[in-house]
């Protein structure tokens, strides 16, 4: 498998001191950015790749307890431990453990719990010596030291919990595959469950595909503080020393081809297959950063506990509130629901709530309790009608507003971008009076019969199209109510390489449809913001086009308690508009269609 480049030795430049679970550790009276409750020392120990990597970790044990005491660990691995900041410089004056996830060990009580913390930088960020590997196997080999290190130590009783958001949830997910005795559960909220999906779809590229690597070579390149130790200083300035790093980075995930050595070692979702560490997810259908793209393949291929929370939001922690006071992801319960999960498989004590495997929120802002995600109630084939478009790039007159990455001081790490629109326009403001299908060279749109019972639309929609010519090809599903009013819920392109069939999946999804609407599907050239494609020109007549949907009934559903998310209402204020001229329908969306 294809590694990143490294020139050079990734050795340590200091002598080793004293290891620091032999040294008296920090507490919050003597350095504020220790948590309080929490003793803080730093340790430094070998990958497991044999490459001469150091790996650096914060250490945050219970001030109550014996320095030897044993006690579970929950592990934080990533890009954002460093003490100087978590994407960039943070004012700082005085060095200490990463406050990242600081809501998380106050808002437990994780030390009063009896829980050790343990953050870890991945290589070439932090206190960790070599170059950056995007979740590779370099990191991968990281992930699994930093597993059988903690599991390894004196105060340790050898069961390691997972613990992160975004990237570091996506370490949770290296964790699992790598099928490790030592790791008992993984809480991974937001990941990325396959890394290509973050930079490129079905062969088209993202805005972020240069973006976000760069953005990861500037966090590895922040300076220490003035008052971090030498060995820890030394192992910071080794991506400055190899620039090398930092252009491999860019070279090598500037990589179109999911097929290839690179890509398929970032594939944690088919990495996964076989896999039963227990998990944790939770999972926003309708956030435009880490998506929902590969999540079902994923949690089909684990064989594990799962549990897990999804719905309608942006890329928020389960415990996050507005200025407002409301839960972002609208539950109330995460931290409390996360700690009897690790309690149950770290500690070996029965909950006493009990929790579903799943909560989800659908597209109406209604939560409901499942054992498993998905859970179809029947599936069905639509056979689309035959029709063409012309490749050129240029949005439809009933294109939907797409939702991009944006840069934070021109940065696109998976922290930095973000769910807001850059149209916001009024519902009112986006009328058409035109016929979708009239006038519009750059999509042509299929209509289903109007639907005779409430169904919702569940886990990931497949098309698949002959196409008569090489070029782009973009998939819209919209929910279209009888006053012509339609949400564009569900999208994915793909490049076309040469004429013939095209098969790919859209995001997983779960949208509710009222009785009387109908799905709309778009198909056209990529005209939105959310892609950089190059266009054909081409004239692309489609053919044969079928789209795969799970559906669902929701009559069964086991109400469970849940607000509305607040991201929804803004997410249909972008998404939503007013369409004329839609067709009778040519195919059944119902629950009674044969499978």
């Amino acid at each position: 498998m294809a590694t990143l480049a490294v020139s050079g030795t990734a050795n340590a430049a200091a002598p080793a001191p004293a290891p620091a679970t032999a040294q008296q550790g920090i507490t919050h009276e003597e350095n504020s950015r220790v948590p309080e409750g929490a003793v803080w020392t730093e340790a430094y120990f070998p990958s497991s790749d044999h490459s001469g990597v150091e790996l650096h970790a914060d250490v945050l044990r219970p001030a109550n307890l014996p320095s030897r005491a044993k006690t579970p660990v929950i592990l934080a691995v990533g890009p954002y431990f460093s003490h100087s900041g978590q994407t960039g410089p943070e004012g700082w004056t005085e060095t200490g453990p990463s406050n990242r996830f600081e809501d998380f060990t106050s808002g437990t009580n994780l030390f009063a719990r009896g829980y050790t913390y343990v953050m870890v930088d991945l290589r070439g960020f932090g206190g960790s010596t070599g170059c950056l590997d995007w979740v590779g196997p370099g990191e991968q080999a990281d992930v699994k030291a930093a597993i059988q290190w903690a599991a390894k130590q004196p105060w340790s009783t050898g069961k390691v919990g997972m613990y992160g958001k975004s990237y570091d949830a996506v370490t949770g997910l290296v964790g699992n595959d790598l099928r490790l005795g030592a790791l008992k559960a993984v809480v991974a909220q937001e990941p990325v469950w396959n890394m290509y999906n973050y930079l490129f779809s079905n062969g088209v590229p993202r805005p972020n595909v240069t973006g976000t690597p760069n953005s990861y070579n500037g966090i590895a390149t922040m300076a220490p503080l003035a008052d971090d130790s030498d060995r820890y200083k030394a192992n910071a300035a080794y991506e400055q020393a190899h620039p090398e790093c930092l252009s491999d980075n860019l070279k090598n995930n500037n990589n179109p081809d999911l097929d290839s050595a690179y890509w398929s070692a970032r594939n944690l979702a088919a990495k996964a297959k076989g896999t039963s560490t227990p998990m944790f997810i939770t999972q926003g259908f309708i956030e435009n950063n880490t998506k929902p793209e590969d999540a079902q393949e994923y949690l089909s291929n684990h064989h594990g506990v799962e549990q897990g929370w999804m719905g309608q939001w942006e890329h928020v922690r389960g415990n996050e509130t507005n200025a407002q006071g409301q839960l972002l992801q609208g539950r109330a319960g995460f931290f409390d629901e996360v700690m009897r999960f690790y309690d149950q498989y770290l500690k070996g004590i029965k909950p006493h709530v009990h929790d579903a495997a799943f909560h989800i929120e659908d597209s109406t802002g209604v939560w409901r309790a499942q054992s498993t995600w998905p859970t179809p109630s029947a599936s069905t084939v639509a056979g689309l009608p035959n029709g063409q478009y012309v490749d050129d790039g240029q949005a439809s007159t009933l294109a939907a507003p797409a939702a991009t990455p944006t840069t934070v001081g021109q940065q696109w790490d998976m922290e930095h971008a973000t769910d807001t629109a850059t149209d916001t326009a009024p519902l009112a403001a986006k009328s058409f009076a035109a016929a979708p299908a009239a006038g519009d060279t750059h999509s042509y749109f299929s209509w289903s019969t109007p639907t005779t019972s409430r169904l919702r639309i569940t886990a990931t929609p497949q098309v698949t199209l002959n196409a008569s010519a090489p070029g782009n090809v973009s998939v819209r599903l919209w929910d279209v109510a009888p006053d012509g009013t339609g949400v564009m819920f569900d999208e994915n392109v793909a490049l076309i390489e040469h004429a013939g069939r095209v098969s790919f999946e859209l995001k997983s999804t779960d949208w509710t449809f009222e009785k009387g609407h109908q799905l709309g599907v778009q198909i056209g050239t990529i005209g939105g913001r959310s892609w950089r494609d190059t266009p054909s020109g081409n004239t692309i007549r489609v053919s044969g086009a079928r789209l795969s949907l799970a559906l669902q009934d929701p009559r069964f559903d086991v109400p469970a308690q849940g607000d509305r998310s607040p991201f929804l209402d803004t997410y249909l204020s972008q998404d939503t508009q007013t369409l004329t001229g839609v067709g009778k329908g040519t195919f059944p969306l119902t629950l009674h269609a044969r499978h």
